[in-house]
């Protein structure tokens, strides 16, 4: 096989033991371990007034309970604040099992330990807890204006409040340009509350090692480095006594970034206090009520524009649930406000958001992470802005787009990340032009006339984004070439499914000149890799691809070095093919790569046929010249590290034509449309992948996922008879096309694809259903039930008004 690699659509190769049955995952390791259960909370805000256990103790199998009271000092803290940030002025976080106070249901009071999960929620049952209770905070606008509170201590219930404003060129403030435009609208939209859902839910297995006093713990997370040195500081361990290993994970979409959730620190608490392996795994009402959820937002919008349509001035305020505690700070709005920019040249913009404590589950980010909501709000703008001028839809995108001649492009505000929002590259008319060829833009007028000629509603729907992607701070990369051939390949960040054995694999074969089947890829284990950020954000390629690219090329460097000795030839005129170290011009004088590597560690012993080789006689010890060069380390193996200046700017842009029925108000995609760009692509097959799973997750939150809550706090849809999500039957054929516009921030041109398809979904969907419908949808995700109340509101009011007189 040819070991130029990158950019060829190599089949995955994690499939084939998954597809057997062979993955890893946590509920399959530990069969005889302690299982954990938890006493959570079934009411919304409430003091806790006692703990009974009396009737819980003498059941057979029951190995301990423990309270807030019972854990030691550094466990008994609240949980770390991950990511402060100035504007998060009054950050609140959970304690690993509640301490006087309950503010969610689902949290957790009580844990158990067991010899099976059986009996542990026997026990559990058994367990009664007394409360006080309090009127709970549901809603964001009972948030903002009630009287009740989350937390004694903030008042109003807002945790962050943040402004950022681009001024006009001429030094005019936002509000000021607006006032001053030709034309203004004014209106709201809403995205409600949803959650992702992976396979496999959260889980920890650990177990204590007392004669070494160290503790190896496995986590179904996105981040196993930073586990590590939480559960190092939190139980007072040094961090090299602290293993943490992800196995395969069904599964991670954001919410097993978060760390270290109680259980990881109770878990490994447990199993050292015991010196039993302990393991919990997690249920699926578990997961509803006690994991995070996202998305929900409330966003006031007053935009002023030209006759062409163009945005002279953006002004957006946001209201952001963020659940009762903020253990990621305030990420998800601060992306929001940012990524809401899109493709665009805004002529000045002034976003402001106000982040509030609910008594409801956390929110920190799902796949998208606050794009989504900025995409929604942005979009529907654009479609008002062209239903309001009657012009095309896609014409006054392009009057706004940013021109590829003006790359790198600076929104004057900043990321996430903390740096400058400046976008690399890209060629957004490209894929304008790209997206109404594929979907047929121009042709559907035709389309729909026909089909309103059977009585059948269509309508199209369009939305444009931006995605950060490649946040650092960094990432490293670990390569080792050993004396049988093989190439061996470690990061830190881990894996849920996104083929980083694949692509890890196509980046070390092509830069190493290597067969790919010579190569290993091993992710998410501290003990290949201890240094390490985490799987999110759309980074895992761009920051830990080019680390291991770099680190190839220390250890290629070093082969050819070697190899020049041993071939009495000049390393600049080698070359590696196919595991072969040549004189290029010369195929005969060659050397295999596998000989590099033992003549790369001079020996004294010789353990078979290829360690004679690098014995010191072998190896000209008995020369003058060391066989080990001065300031070198023995072994062809190389280490790098990656830190971008700053974020890669992904782009993409979606269509989808959509019917709705004229009697149920049910909603069919008949057709979508991807055009993306992540730069240069090291597996388009995978980007194909990422896009599909993408789109469909989009389509569930633009039609069927919503997190419901009645006023006691209460979520009445908390498994999956209630909370919907689309079967293959409801994903439409996806059909794509691609750009590669080169990022010029790092050595392999890359940006990440992973979030690209769920990102504009909501805004193409909510597009289409207007267009077909000629109702204002401003609220998503929008099910038949609520198409069918649009549609008797706009009747009994009068003021249906069809839009779709324009595309």
């Amino acid at each position: 096989m040819t070991t130029k690699l990158f950019g060829e659509p190599v089949r995955r190769r994690e499939d084939a033991r998954l597809i057997a049955g062979d993955g890893r995952y946590l509920d399959d390791l530990g069969a005889g371990a302690l299982a954990v259960a938890f006493v959570r909370s079934p009411h919304a805000h409430a003091l806790i007034t006692g703990v009974d256990v009396d009737d819980a103790i003498d059941v057979e199998g029951l190995v301990a309970i423990y309270t807030w009271e019972d854990l030691p000092p550094g466990v008994r803290e609240p949980l770390p604040l991950l990511i402060p940030h100035p504007a998060l002025t009054h950050g609140r976080t959970a304690y690993c099992l509640a301490k006087d106070v309950v503010r969610h249901v689902g949290e957790p009071i009580v844990m158990v330990v067991a010899t099976d999960r059986y009996i542990a929620e026997d026990v559990c049952e058994r367990i009664r807890v007394s409360y006080e209770f309090r009127k709970p905070v549901v809603g964001l606008e009972n948030a903002v204006d009630g009287p009740h509170l989350v937390h004694d201590d903030v008042p109003g219930n807002v945790g962050a409040h943040m402004v950022q404003e681009v001024a006009h060129r001429d030094g005019r403030a936002t509000r000021d340009v607006i006032a001053a435009a030709p034309h203004t609208l004014e209106f709201r939209l809403d995205v409600e509350r949803s959650a992702c859902m992976p396979m496999e839910g959260r889980g920890v297995y650990a177990r204590w090692d007392a004669d070494d006093r160290s503790l190896r713990v496995y986590s179904s997370t996105q981040t196993s480095t930073s586990v590590q040195m939480a559960i190092a500081a939190k139980l007072g361990l040094p961090l090299p006594k602290v293993e943490v290993i992800a196995p395969d994970v069904g599964g991670g979409f954001g919410v097993k970034i978060v760390h270290p959730w109680p259980e990881e620190i109770l878990v490994p608490w447990a199993a050292r206090l015991l010196n039993r392996e302990v393991k919990w795994t997690e249920d699926r009402r578990e997961h509803f009520i006690s994991s995070a959820h996202e998305r929900a937002q409330v966003q006031h919008v007053k935009v002023g524009f030209d006759d062409e349509g163009r945005v002279l001035g953006l002004d957006v305020e946001i209201l952001h649930d963020h659940g009762a505690y903020t253990p990621y700070g305030i990420i998800v709005p601060i992306i929001t406000s940012t990524q809401l920019l899109g493709p665009y040249k805004i002529g000045s913009y002034r976003v402001e958001f106000f982040s509030v404590y609910t008594n409801t589950v956390q929110v920190t980010p799902y796949r998208g992470a606050g794009r989504p909501q900025g995409v929604f709000c942005m979009e529907r703008t654009m479609d008002k802005i062209a239903q309001y001028l009657g012009k095309d839809r896609a014409d006054v995108r392009a009057a706004n787009f940013i021109q590829p001649d003006e790359f790198p492009y600076d929104q004057q505000m900043i990321f996430q990340d903390g740096r400058p929002l400046i976008y690399d590259s890209g060629d957004y008319p490209e894929s304008l032009r790209k997206l109404k060829d594929l979907i047929g833009w121009d042709e559907f007028p035709l389309m729909r006339s026909k089909a309103a000629e059977e009585g059948r509603r269509l309508g199209i729907g369009i939305g444009c984004y931006v995605e950060g992607t490649g946040v650092g701070p960094y990432e490293g990369g670990h390569v080792q070439v050993t004396s049988d051939g093989r190439v061996h390949v470690s990061t830190g960040l881990t894996s849920q499914g996104q083929g980083h054995e694949t692509v890890f694999a196509q980046i070390a074969a092509t830069e190493l000149g290597v067969p790919i089947e010579k190569v290993s890829v091993v992710t998410g284990d501290t003990r290949r890799f201890g240094y390490a950020v985490g799987t999110f954000a759309s980074r895992a390629a761009v920051m830990s691809g080019n680390a291991i690219a770099l680190a190839c090329r220390k250890v290629k460097e070093k082969a050819l070095r070697i190899a020049a000795d041993a071939l009495e030839a000049d390393p600049a005129d080698l070359e590696i093919t196919d595991g072969m170290v040549h004189v290029v011009g010369a195929p005969n004088a060659s050397i295999p790569l596998a000989t590099v590597a033992v003549l790369s560690n001079p020996l004294r012993y010789a353990f078979d046929e290829e360690a004679k080789r690098a014995t010191q006689f072998a190896t000209g010890g008995s020369m003058d010249r060391p066989p080990v060069a001065e300031g070198q380390e023995p072994g062809l193996e190389g280490k790098d590290y990656y830190s971008p200046v700053r974020s890669t700017f992904a782009s993409g842009m979606h269509a989808a034509i959509v019917e709705t029925d004229p009697d149920t108000a049910e909603i069919r995609i008949l057709r979508y449309a991807v055009v993306h760009d992540c730069g240069k692509m090291i597996n388009p097959m995978l980007v194909e992948g990422q896009i599909h799973g993408g789109v469909a997750q989009g389509v569930g939150g633009a039609l069927y996922e919503k997190m419901v809550y009645d006023e006691h706090g209460q979520l009445l849809n908390a498994s999956f008879m209630d909370f919907l999500m689309p079967y293959v039957t409801e994903i439409p054929k996806i059909e794509t096309d691609h750009l590669e516009t080169p990022s010029p921030l790092n050595p392999l041109g890359i940006k990440g694809a992973g979030e690209a398809g769920v990102i504009p979904v909501s805004a193409v969907i909510a597009g289409a259903v207007e267009d077909a419908e000629g109702i204002a949808i401003d609220r998503m995700p929008i099910s038949p039930s609520d198409l069918y109340a649009l549609r008797d509101s706009s009747r009994t009011s009068g003021a249906v008004s069809r839009l779709r007189n324009t595309q």
